[in-house]
């Protein structure tokens, strides 16, 4: 199955994505500070879906236009009093086909299943709002994960199962690469 073959594949990826993540929510102080940490989420995810939207199957389509998205955190940032501006830089991975548009996707879909945990940390450090993005679908999160792993795996073919895990290795690249940008904030 594809998505357990991408899981396995990312594991260093995804471990050294979170690394970043989580110093970088330990330093978080107030809303302002929170807002700051979504604009590195808000970059990414807004290149990165430009690039699988383009690319994406049609069969992919119905569940693409219902997902977590930039604009749920765009306006978790609001609600925190941030601004949209001096957001980081961000290196998008290449995305020229469905497979790859699918590994990448899955590196997206994946991040939005960590939230609640990201939820309680800050929580943890007093912050009491802009859980939109990180809420994910709630208690149909995990039901939205399996709905989007049997498509993945209905989706791709065998023979292409290395574009999916080349590309998701490369999107978890892009994102702890955006999360180490130096140009952003405030």
């Amino acid at each position: 199955m594809l998505n357990l073959k991408i899981k396995e594949a990312t594991k260093n990826g995804h471990q050294e994505l979170e690394k970043n993540v989580i110093f970088k929510l330990k330093a978080i102080e107030n809303n302002l500070d929170y807002a700051d940490v979504l604009k590195y989420f808000y970059a990414y995810f807004k290149a990165a879906e430009a690039h699988i939207e383009a690319a994406l199957p049609s069969s992919l389509a119905p569940y693409f236009a219902t997902r977590r998205n930039a604009s749920h955190i765009e306006k978790d940032i609001v609600d925190l009093g941030g601004k949209l501006d001096n957001l980081p830089e961000v290196a998008s991975p290449d995305i020229e086909n469905k497979n790859q548009a699918i590994g990448a996707l899955y590196v997206l879909e994946g991040s939005i299943m960590g939230g609640p945990h990201i939820v309680k940390m800050l929580q943890h450090r007093g912050i009491t709002t802009g859980f939109n993005f990180f809420n994910g679908y709630g208690d149909k999160s995990q039901d939205k994960w399996a709905e989007f792993t049997a498509i993945i795996n209905q989706e791709v073919a065998d023979e292409d199962h290395q574009q999916a895990i080349d590309a998701a290795l490369a999107t978890f690249a892009a994102f702890t690469n955006t999360f180490n940008s130096k140009s952003v904030l405030s």
